[in-house]
């Protein structure tokens, strides 16, 4: 079992930049592929960025390629979600989700663990 807890969110005008992090507590760490997902007010949850288990493969969405950049410290236990160039669209509520087989995916259903969400809000 895993225990993750975002933080980094806040308001931010169109353009700028924040980083999100999400420190993970209980199993091994690189055992889990890791994602971020958003979830905008009246939508459905999506995932905005993935990472394998080493962190030598990554995923966007077509929304955030280019502009967003997932990493992970594996000693550190902590997944991080750079976020640039920043756009109204972009406000949600952030999730990270850990998964612990297969390979990591763009589904919701496929997560074991989430953390409690931190809200990102972008104005124009």
């Amino acid at each position: 079992q895993v225990q993750l807890v975002e933080s980094g969110g806040g308001l931010v005008q169109a353009g700028g930049s924040l980083r999100l992090s999400c420190a993970a507590s209980g199993s091994p760490f690189s055992n889990y592929h890791m994602g971020w997902f958003r979830q905008a007010l009246g939508e459905e949850r999506e995932r905005a960025a993935g990472i394998s288990r080493s962190g030598g493969v990554t995923y966007y969405s077509d929304s955030v390629k280019g502009r967003f950049t997932i990493s992970r410290d594996n000693a550190k236990n902590t997944v991080y979600l750079q976020m640039n160039s920043l756009k109204p669209g972009d406000t949600a509520v952030y999730y990270c989700a850990a998964r612990l087989g297969g390979v990591t995916t763009r589904r919701t259903d496929d997560y074991d663990y989430w953390g409690q969400g931190t809200q990102v809000t972008v104005s124009s």
